[in-house]
Order: structure tokens, then sequence, then C-alpha cells
């Protein structure tokens, strides 16, 4: 679906807020989200307000994280933040579920404010989006590194100062020919596409579930063997 006109192009962020968010837990280890047992974890889906981007790739982040809050019986609320807001617990653990209400790549002030409305370190943050460097339906996951290019990941990394929070990403492949990826991002799936993508979805939520529960190694040598 072309983009529309009517409505400029969202970029990043030029400078992170001037308010920080709480420092990382020095006793992280083992991938574990958070690093203390019992404590919440923050889990953000990207994707673009509006019916009309409902379809669209770019808004997996937020058919993923709709389908952990059925999983927990969890409804999404409008929240002051700038997100919608659904919580639940998954072994023991309060999640917090958010879905920014700005445009993707304008994500980064909600998820900060998220953060610091809930007095979260970064590092009990995963944040779930589509990931153009993989091939339709891969799911990996990882902790830091660089956001590839995704105008969101850019924009959360300059809202918190840092690359340092988990990703579960969600593969739709590289666009056709010489099609613009800001163009293609911004697509409905194709028939192809759509006979796999409720799999994929169910795959990238069971991803985060078991990151959550058992770590990121874990969660890595559970679903990268999936696709090769």
């Amino acid at each position: 679906m072309p983009r529309p006109t009517s409505r400029p192009r969202p970029q990043p962020p030029k400078s992170p807020p001037t308010e920080p968010v709480a420092a990382q837990d020095p006793a992280a280890s083992q991938g574990r989200v958070p690093a203390a047992p019992g404590e919440p974890v923050l889990v953000v889906g990207l994707g673009n307000p509006g019916p009309e981007y409902a379809e669209t790739r770019h808004n997996l982040g937020f058919r993923v994280v709709d389908l952990l809050a059925g999983r927990m019986g969890a409804r999404f609320s409008a929240h002051k933040t700038g997100t919608e807001i659904a919580e639940g617990r998954r072994s023991g653990r309060r999640v917090i579920l958010a879905k920014p209400r700005s445009y993707v790549n304008l994500s980064g002030a909600a998820v900060a404010g998220v953060l610091r409305y809930f007095s979260l370190p970064v590092d009990s943050l995963v944040v779930v989006h589509d990931e153009l460097d993989l091939p339709f339906g891969v799911v990996r996951l990882k902790r830091g590194g660089g956001e590839g290019g995704h105008n969101g990941l850019r924009s959360v990394s300059a809202s918190l100062g840092t690359k340092d929070y988990f990703r579960t990403r969600f593969g739709i492949g590289r666009p056709p020919g010489r099609m613009d990826p800001a163009d293609y991002v911004l697509r409905r799936f194709s028939a192809a596409e759509r006979r796999e993508l409720d799999v994929g979805v169910e795959l990238s939520a069971d991803a985060v579930e078991i990151l959550l529960d058992e770590g990121l190694e874990q969660a890595q040598n559970r679903f990268h063997p999936i696709n090769g």
C-alpha cells in the first residue's frame, strides 16, 4: 500500500531526552530479562498507529504483543505515556506490554517514557520489531548491536542513550528490485507471506516468552536453529 501523501515521513529524534532512564542493573547476567527474578519486564512492539497500517510489514511488533496480551488475558488501553499498555503475569513475573501511539520512527520518546513511569531499568526492556535483514518468517533474538537501518530502533537507542536492550526480530526480507525499503515496510504482505504470517507471529511470541522465562542464551538456542 503506497505511503499516504498527506503525511510526511516521520524522522527519528535528533537528540535523547534530558531526563535519564534508570541505569542497568550491574548484576545482569546470562541474558536474563531482567536480572533479578520476579522483577517486572517491559515488552514493546513497534508499529504505526491507525487501521491503514495494521496489515503492513512495519506493524509486526504490534501483532506479536497483541498475541502476547491475548495469551495473558490482558487488554490494551490508552496510557499517559503516549502508548497503549496491557499488563499481565507470566511465571510469577509482572509483564508490561506497550504499543507506542507515535509513528515507528518516533517510538523512542514513548519507550523511554514508559520505562521512567514504571521505574524500570533498560535491561528490563524487550523491543519486538520487523527486520529487513532476515528472510521472511525467521525469528532471531539479541541484546544490543546495530539497528540494521531500522529507524524505530534508532529512535529508541537515541532516546535511551544506549543500544544495550533486548530485541526480538521478525524477518520480512529485503524489498524486490529497486523498491525503497521505506515503501516496502509500509506495504501489505504478499499472498504467500500471508499464508505463513500467523505461524511466524506465534513463533515470535513464543520466543519472547522463552526469553523472559529462561534468558537470552536459552531462547537463542531454542529458536535460532529453526530457520537455519
